[in-house]
């Protein structure tokens, strides 16, 4: 009898001890392998809210257990969470229990329209598309930061990275990049470079984004600025294709035809010279760049390349640059496009 006592004591010992080492390991041992960011929104149920923490975790059976024992259902604050290698799942869960890091990194870059730049930064805070777009839009707010229309605010902004709260508000957001906007003008070299080009930092925006818009080649960028600088010195018409595509409000247009040449509208710049009345988007930085530290030459002209390789050819006179024209215009033919 006794020894059959001590063999149930030492059965219960190793259960107890084995049970020991499977708690200790489930909320004691690190949970987090490699450190990860979640951003959780206040239209998130706490489920969803959940499921991007377990899926990145090891031990989520323990995270369960204690997540009910410290009521965490009760409600999560939305924010951006970051979670580093070695957290075990109590750490993890008092995280998300006692609050969120509320800074972000919120990196704006170019875009096409307000609603677009919308659409990017409402997946990096908290506040959905919608409300920032009614911002973005805001009549009061145009007027507010002294601008005329929704396209000629957002266009000014300068691409970046901010560091903002994620539940900074679409308007209070908007002055900040306001703000931004003009504490870069304002810098002592961007005076400089700004007196050399002869351009408002309005200006350098608008012509930026046509110089976005005609090339992905940021070391093209400085030349391509050059070429419509010399055209506004001289009083010759841009003849931006961009604009022309902006004026039929299709930017898929893939081939610019004398019919688009005669759109009227402000922004065709075959037919109005001078800048059109506003960017026709927001430029990333290369080009912006490319304008302040435009190319100094003697090109008038420029046209696609024939090899289609997104590049282009330059061109001092008229003639030579109807012969690069011609060539490219029959690569589009050969390809179809019309």
């Amino acid at each position: 009898m006794k020894r059959k006592f001590v063999v149930i004591l030492f059965v219960v010992a190793v259960i107890v001890s084995v049970t020991g080492v499977w708690v200790y390991n489930m909320f004691c041992s690190s949970a987090v392998e490699e450190r990860f960011t979640v951003h959780l929104r206040a239209d998130e149920s706490y489920d969803d809210m959940v499921a991007k923490v377990r899926s990145s975790i090891a031990y989520p059976v323990a995270f369960d257990i204690y997540a009910r024992r410290i009521d965490l259902d009760r409600g999560i604050e939305p924010g951006k969470y970051i979670f580093t290698e070695g957290m075990t799942v109590v750490e993890v869960a008092r995280t998300l229990k006692f609050g969120a890091d509320k800074s972000v990194r919120l990196t704006i870059n170019n875009a096409r329209t307000p609603e677009i730049l919308a659409g990017k930064i409402a997946r990096q805070i908290e506040a959905d598309s919608v409300a920032i777009i009614g911002a973005l839009r805001s009549e009061e707010l145009i007027a507010e930061l002294g601008f005329d229309s929704a396209e000629a605010m957002f266009s000014i902004f300068i691409p970046n990275t901010y560091e903002v709260y994620s539940d900074i508000s679409p308007e209070a957001l908007v002055r900040r990049l306001k703000r931004e906007s003009d504490n870069y003008w304002a810098r002592s070299d961007i005076q400089t470079q700004l007196e050399r080009v002869g351009l408002t930092p309005y200006e350098v925006m608008t012509l930026a984004s046509i110089v976005h818009e005609e090339t992905n080649a940021a070391e093209e960028m400085a030349r391509i600025a050059g070429v419509y600088i010399n055209r506004l010195r001289m009083g010759m018409p841009l003849q931006a294709d961009p604009t022309l595509k902006y004026a039929a409000g299709d930017v898929t247009i893939k081939r610019v035809l004398d019919r688009h040449k005669s759109i009227e509208s402000p922004y065709n710049t075959y037919i109005n010279v001078g800048l059109p009345p506003t960017p026709i988007a927001m430029p990333d930085m290369a080009a912006i760049e490319g304008v302040l530290k435009y190319e100094e030459h003697n090109y008038l002209y420029f046209c696609a390349r024939a090899e289609m390789d997104g590049r282009h050819n330059f061109a001092r006179t008229l003639s030579e640059h109807n012969r690069n024209a011609a060539e490219y215009h029959r690569a589009l033919d050969r390809l179809n496009i019309r």
